[in-house]
């Protein structure tokens, strides 16, 4: 099924690797133009560039998502290259693993800048925007985590399970206003993804400095195999889609099981 967002314009946060970077590639194939941002500046262009080879539009800007004069800029940028937004994927977002009684305020303030002040001002900033486009999908990626607790990871938890319920008081909001703006929230498992290599060295054992994801999905998930940025991707792009015309308010957990 070929240009399922055909004509569509998609602005993927964190878009420079793992699931972003799915995200933008998935949608760009499936015929939407994609604006990839992050402060990733040198895979975030590569990204454009497979778009483009691949025969896709897309662009690359520069964009840290807990400031709210970037957003302003970079969705003026977006209105003004392809005329409109319809998709957003507030994908971008760290992981800070430590102890409850040993994580910095600093560090609490940064998750939450960065994984709900920016999924915030992405939705702020972008209704409108989609409103005037005259159709919009908000999809915004939280995590098993923000549908259960997890030890040493309590402070991520609480940011991801702020982005799932913040997601559905907006799609509440829009729905009642009759805004066409629908929003979603994308909850995946263990996904094979960069994001390992810096969500838990607090919590790993002295002298380890990497995460063995095959090893801890043969530990928690049902089936024992980690998930791939494209089973993320696949389910953003039904979501962006019209496919899911009819679902705002709602979590799509793609986890094999994890959560059930």
């Amino acid at each position: 099924m070929a240009g399922r967002v055909e004509g569509k314009v998609a602005l993927v946060t964190g878009g420079a690797s793992g699931i972003g970077r799915a995200c933008a590639l998935r949608l760009a194939e499936e015929g939407a133009m994609v604006m990839v941002t992050d402060i990733q500046d040198g895979p975030g262009e590569t990204v454009v560039q497979e778009i483009e080879a691949a025969g896709g539009k897309a662009g690359y800007l520069r964009h840290d998502v807990t400031d709210e004069q970037a957003w302003v800029d970079v969705l003026g940028t977006v209105k003004q290259r392809y005329g409109g937004l319809n998709i957003l994927v507030n994908n971008a977002g760290i992981g800070i693993a430590a102890s409850i009684v040993e994580m910095t305020l600093a560090d609490w303030q940064r998750q939450q800048a960065i994984n709900l002040d920016g999924v915030f001002l992405g939705i702020k900033h972008s209704i409108p925007l989609m409103r005037e486009s005259g159709s919009g999908s908000i999809i915004n990626l939280s995590s098993v985590a923000g549908l259960q607790g997890s030890p040493r990871l309590s402070a991520y938890c609480a940011t991801k399970g702020g982005v799932r319920l913040l997601t559905k008081g907006v799609a509440l909001e829009c729905a009642q206003e009759r805004w066409p703006v629908r929003v979603n929230s994308v909850h995946p498992g263990i996904i094979e993804t960069p994001i390992w290599s810096k969500v838990v060295p607090g919590s790993l054992e002295p002298g380890a400095n990497t995460v063995d994801v095959d090893a801890m999905a043969e530990q928690v998930v049902p089936n024992g195999v980690p998930g791939q940025p494209l089973d993320i991707a696949n389910g953003v792009l039904f979501l962006a889609s019209d496919e899911s015309s009819y679902m705002t308010g709602t979590e799509l957990v793609i986890d094999a099981g994890l959560s059930a």
